[in-house]
């Protein structure tokens, strides 16, 4: 593998070097006779605290560069840079013991947390360059080959995968086996599916992104409920298309798992009959994520977009409570944002940028390619909100 220096070019402002410590400044030392030893030192010790503690508030606030048209990279990268735990797994190493040799290229993630290092260990308003991670994911994902524009949300589930496919603990999967299981009752369904998910699939990518989904189909002619289990990575919610300026997340969701009637060529084949009917469906959402990425519907379904629904979307900065999608309302399922990918402009020319919370110091960062900039939490909730990266509140153990 390259080295770190080969890896990324830094761009270094061109500044005169500071003073290490105003403290032995020319007054300072003038007025040194008046100042006692117990107050030296104790000055002395409270500036090397606080500057620590400035240098540790100030890292992570590196701009990335646009190697053309990757503003949606950019986007992405920087809300994963702002995931705390991700950010630890790559900065402390430890992703190295999990990287799966036997069975993938591990390119991937090697330059991805090479990236996540760089940019922590960068001085604030420096400037990275992202080619060799995009030299190895446009290799993982070819459809990110060249400089054109790309959806964030599709980027960010092909990076998601090609990090777990590396750092998968599961060295060799087992054969899928296809079991029936719908004699269980759904709690225990759930687990068992669970489990096998696990078998096959099993990195710390996972432990923090993946939930599990709960679709229930309900027969309208013998009443019979069907339940599937299914692993997701991101919830994509609709956003309602009436005519109104605004709506709330909770809404959204809502609209989500709210019950659908499944009619005429979408008829389902009924277990318990054998023959389709007419059915309703429904999602609930068995297990959370420590990790929750909420995907606001803004484009249309068609593969060549056709337009862009700017409806503002009123979501919580924190303490959004998901009880009421659980199975199961005495989950642990209570949300704190800590960052946004925003697309701004129109379906044939917009721009991707990132509003991120810094996980040291609690505050709000616009980054806007090789541009880093303070923001106010009242500017965060915009019309332009894409993605939304929540995490799960630590007032209570994950379920």
């Amino acid at each position: 593998m390259p080295s770190l220096r080969q890896s990324y070019t830094v761009t270094m402002p061109e500044e005169p070097p500071a003073a290490p410590f105003t403290l032995f400044s020319k007054d300072i030392r003038k007025k040194s006779s008046s100042i006692s030893r117990s107050d030296f030192v104790s000055s002395f010790m409270g500036l090397l605290l606080n500057q620590a503690k400035n240098s540790k508030t100030t890292q992570g606030l590196v701009g990335l560069r646009n190697l053309g048209n990757t503003c949606f990279m950019n986007s992405i990268l920087q809300c994963l840079s702002n995931t705390r735990e991700l950010r630890d797994y790559c900065l402390q190493g430890t992703y190295r013991k999990d990287l799966n040799y036997s069975r993938s290229n591990t390119a991937l993630m090697e330059e991805f947390a090479k990236l996540l290092q760089t940019i922590w260990t960068s001085s604030s308003n420096d400037v990275v360059s992202p080619s060799e991670f995009k030299t190895q994911i446009q290799k993982y994902a070819p459809r990110f080959v060249g400089y054109n524009q790309q959806d964030a949300q599709e980027f960010l589930r092909f990076l998601l995968d090609g990090l777990h496919n590396e750092v998968n603990r599961v060295t060799v999967r087992s054969k899928a086996v296809i079991e029936d299981l719908d004699y269980l009752p759904d709690e225990e369904k759930g687990k068992r599916m669970w489990k096998k998910y696990l078998e096959r699939e099993d990195s710390r990518i996972v432990d923090l992104f993946v939930g599990q989904l709960r679709s229930s189909l309900t027969c309208s002619e013998c009443n019979y409920c069907s339940t599937v289990f299914d692993p997701f990575w991101d919830l994509s919610l609709p956003i309602s298309k009436k005519s109104y300026s605004e709506v709330s997340l909770l809404d959204c969701m809502r609209l989500f798992t709210k019950e659908d009637l499944l009619d005429g060529d979408e008829k389902p084949t009924c277990y318990r009959c054998k023959a389709r009917r007419k059915c309703t469906k429904k999602f609930t959402i068995q297990k959370f994520p420590k990790i929750l990425v909420l995907h606001l519907k803004r484009f249309s379904e068609a593969r060549i977009r056709t337009s862009k629904l700017s409806t503002f979307v009123n979501f919580p900065l924190k303490d959004l409570d998901l009880r009421e999608f659980a199975l199961d309302n005495n989950i642990h399922a209570v949300y704190n944002l800590y960052a946004v990918s925003n697309h701004s402009g129109t379906t044939t020319g917009g721009h991707y940028t990132a509003y991120c919370k810094h996980p040291l110091s609690g505050e709000w960062y616009n980054f806007n390619d090789s541009r880093v900039t303070p923001v106010s939490s009242s500017q965060v909730r915009t019309c332009d909100a894409y993605l939304l990266f929540y995490e799960l509140s630590s007032s209570a153990s994950r379920v």
